[in-house]
């Protein structure tokens, strides 16, 4: 059970807000099936708004851009934040009331406004939506890709909306860098979109990430699952993923406006991008996740410690603590025990719901006295094959090392012996759990 303290303090929920800028230049003076573009645009958003009244932790605000200055000449300052941002339910008449008596005169600063719509929003944790409704392009000269794609990068913003009214065909593909992109080439178009995006930002909508086992199941769990923000490269969640109740993955709720990049942190982890939420729906992401388990066991009071690689790669995939288990991908994995000598496993197959298991002897101890301080070195006998592990480095006399069971050898000269006839060599065994003294004369 949660505690009321743990509900307490809950972060409240950031305020949502809506700012709408609108395209009041000439060219919205233009036809547009039933009457004049920019008549029918205010009519259908006004309408729209209506319906906005009485929904709680929610602001909206209007700026206007093309409406103070006749053109020519063109006056590239010519947007002005109109209504600042209320309740909604004070908000709507007030955007109503403006946009009944702003009229089409000037040109059209679409980057100018987007800048100074980003600084229109107060300077809290708001969850801040740009709706941009234009017919045409930039004519100031400015790039307002490049200022939308900054204040996303700031966090000022969310990625804008941004709907065409009866846009020219040319046109339409330089919006798509603006943010999400809505053709209204029809009246109706328009009506629907405006439904659309602002179901993006007022209602509740959930996802659920299936994590698929060998057989494609949702029966993979507790796995870390991460959804970024594709533009930023930010985490927007964080999550333990879990079985609910009756067995099925959790359901989250998320902002549909973001495109998502989703990862689990399985070993390896396994990612899918641009994800894309429908508002208002219950969306499912499948991730193909067949786990099965790796265990390395030895007796031994030493925390040892083996890489995990991919099969015939070399790159680390983990480091796992010996005696512990953990789950991989399905797959072949290369493992390297961090022991004296190293050991290697390689092709180790994991399969789905089974655990892999390798047992390791206990190692002895090898305690290894020098005449005096010299070189040399502490070698692993594979048949005739010497395999050198340790080096003496001239510093000390007494070694303690812990060793796998097996036969080795020592080479070794002092540091006064200036001839090679003096380097001494001294063969012995290791044993399970057993300790030797080695020592050279």
């Amino acid at each position: 059970m949660v505690s009321s303290n743990a509900l307490a303090q809950k972060k409240k929920e950031p305020v949502n807000r809506i700012l709408f800028i609108f395209d009041a230049s000439q060219s919205m003076l233009g036809r547009w099936q039933s009457g004049r573009k920019i008549d029918i645009a205010k009519k259908l958003l006004s309408n729209m708004i209506d319906s906005l009244k009485n929904i709680e932790n929610l602001e909206l605000g209007l700026r206007v851009y093309g409406h103070k200055s006749g053109y020519p000449p063109q006056d590239c300052d010519d947007t002005y934040l109109e209504v600042d941002f209320l309740q909604a339910s004070s908000a709507v008449d007030l955007i109503k009331k403006k946009l009944s008596v702003i009229r089409s005169r000037g040109t059209t600063p679409i980057a100018r406004s987007l800048e100074e719509g980003a600084k229109d929003f107060p300077d809290d944790n708001g969850r801040n939506i740009v709706i941009l409704i234009t017919d045409g392009k930039e004519e100031c000269g400015m790039d307002p890709c490049a200022v939308s794609r900054l204040y996303q990068k700031k966090g000022i913003i969310l990625k804008p909306f941004v709907i065409g009214v009866g846009l020219e065909e040319s046109w339409k593909a330089s919006f798509d860098c603006v943010g999400r992109f809505f053709d209204a080439s029809r009246e109706q178009d328009f009506s629907n979109i405006l439904n659309i995006v602002i179901s993006h930002v007022v209602d509740n909508t959930t996802v659920q990430v299936n994590l698929l086992d060998a057989n494609r199941n949702p029966t993979e769990t507790n796995v870390n699952i991460t959804f970024y923000n594709e533009f930023t490269g930010l985490a927007k969640y964080n999550y333990i993923h879990t079985m609910n109740t009756y067995g099925h993955p959790d359901t989250m709720v998320i902002d549909p406006v973001l495109t998502y990049k989703v990862v689990a942190h399985t070993i390896p982890k396994v990612s899918i991008d641009n994800v894309t939420i429908n508002p208002a729906e219950h969306t499912i992401i499948p991730l193909e996740t067949p786990q099965g388990k790796l265990e390395i066991k030895m007796k031994s009071k030493i925390n040892y410690k083996y890489i995990v690689r991919p099969n015939g790669v070399d790159t680390t995939l983990n480091i796992q603590q010996i005696n512990e288990v953990e789950e991989y991908l399905i797959g072949q994995y290369d493992i390297e025990l961090l022991t004296l000598p190293r050991k290697k496993f390689y092709n180790v197959e994991i399969s789905p719901n089974k655990s892999t298991v390798y047992s390791i002897p206990t190692p002895g101890l090898a305690s290894i006295i020098l005449p005096s301080k010299g070189y040399g070195g502490l070698y692993k006998q594979n048949g005739e094959e010497l395999e050198q592990i340790y080096h003496f480095r001239g510093k000390k006399t007494n070694y303690r090392l812990t060793l796998l069971p097996g036969n080795y050898k020592i080479i070794f000269r002092a540091i006064a012996a200036k001839e090679y006839i003096y380097t001494q060599e001294k063969s012995f065994k290791i044993r399970s759990g057993k300790s030797e003294m080695i020592k050279i004369y």
